[in-house]
């Protein structure tokens, strides 16, 4: 898989691709991460990439001109091309899953108060991470790439995230290390008895259990 992310800021990402799995990834080929400096494709003399809003208002948008060249100098026929934005649809695990079966994704970092509208006529697909505004959409960029990464055949085992929270639309199962007594704290004996098929059973039940405290909502989906 290619990612390549535009940002205002590109060395924001640098301890992002640059360090545990997401690194390890790269220098296996799993995925190459590009970062470009959206002013690279500004036109004007000064670099602007951004200036005040028609009709009045606070804050300054992001105009269409570098992010359209920008974007069309990436753009593959292969390619979907997502715009980070509070905006955006929900991003959930099934969404990681979909985006993970891509062969290029070009990621979108919004900033100051938004973005040119008509920028939207070139994005496949608009995604917010919740219902809360940041600073701007690099964060959010680095948090579904990693997520979309770590699903990609060979970057981890498949079993770390059959299981994981949000699959089956369930949490995922507590776990336990040494020591089995930890302040009186005691790991649940199934785990130590060895027999698989009650510890699956135990899992499931967990799972269930958890969701139900903390999450009923996804068990209306179920």
């Amino acid at each position: 898989m290619k990612i390549d992310i535009l940002t205002l800021f590109p060395s924001m990402f640098n301890g992002f691709i640059n360090e545990s799995i997401i690194k390890r990834a790269i220098d296996s080929n799993k995925v190459k991460i590009s970062i470009h400096n959206i002013r690279d494709y500004s036109l004007d003399p000064h670099k602007k990439v951004d200036d005040y809003g028609f009709g009045g208002g606070k804050g300054m948008v992001l105009m269409p001109q570098p992010i359209f060249d920008a974007v069309e100098s990436l753009k593959k026929s292969d390619s979907k091309v997502i715009l980070m934005t509070p905006q955006g649809e929900k991003y959930t695990e099934s969404t990681a899953y979909e985006l993970s079966k891509e062969k290029h994704l070009i990621i979108i970092c919004g900033h100051y108060e938004g973005f040119d509208e008509r920028i939207r006529s070139i994005v496949d697909i608009e995604i917010s991470i919740g219902d809360f505004v940041l600073t701007g959409g690099e964060i959010p960029a680095m948090a579904i790439s990693d997520s979309i990464i770590r699903l990609i055949d060979g970057v981890i085992e498949e079993e770390s995230h059959i299981n994981d929270s949000f699959n089956d639309n369930l949490l995922d199962y507590p776990v336990y290390t040494h020591p089995s007594d930890f302040r009186g704290m005691k790991v649940p004996e199934v785990l130590l008895s060895g027999h698989h098929a009650n510890i699956n059973k135990w899992r499931r039940e967990e799972q269930i259990k958890r969701t139900k405290e903390r999450r009923p909502d996804l068990l209306e989906k179920r």
